[in-house]
């Protein structure tokens, strides 16, 4: 049987827990996730995982902080005053929230805290210092 090397483009079945058992994410009823092995467009973790398996394989990995989203970093949390959020906007808690970088793109944060005065974002990604766990299932190493 083949198997996987780097290079190789697939479609897996997947599905992303914590280490509690929390599911992040799913492609169960979605079309399989097709990438190519090795090529940076998946988590370390995940990507190192693929060579040497055979289309029908399953294997559960779990991958470390630093092989995912990274590790939290501190100075990757901000203060932002209160005064440029939407007065009619309420803020909890955990909510996430889009900004924009000094080029226009979006990109994520999750309000932290909320203070008289000031906002305390984390613009760490959602999953960085958790391990995860995967369940992978290769569907296909496309021809």
């Amino acid at each position: 049987m083949e198997q996987v090397k780097e290079g190789n483009i697939v479609r897996v079945h997947y599905t992303g827990k914590l280490t509690d058992g929390e599911q992040f994410d799913s492609s169960k009823g979605r079309d399989p996730l097709e990438f190519t092995v090795g090529a940076g467009q998946m988590i370390k973790g995940f990507d190192d995982a693929m060579p040497g398996m055979t289309v029908g394989e399953k294997k559960t990995i779990n991958i470390l902080p630093e092989d995912a989203y990274g590790v939290k970093d501190e100075q990757a949390v901000i203060e932002f005053p209160k005064e440029n959020i939407p007065k009619d906007m309420k803020l909890d808690v955990g909510m996430q929230l889009q900004l924009r970088n000094e080029r226009g793109q979006p990109f994520p944060v999750t309000v932290a805290e909320i203070k008289e005065d000031i906002i305390v974002l984390d613009t760490n990604h959602a999953l960085a210092g958790k391990e995860l766990v995967f369940d992978i299932e290769l569907m296909e190493i496309v021809k």
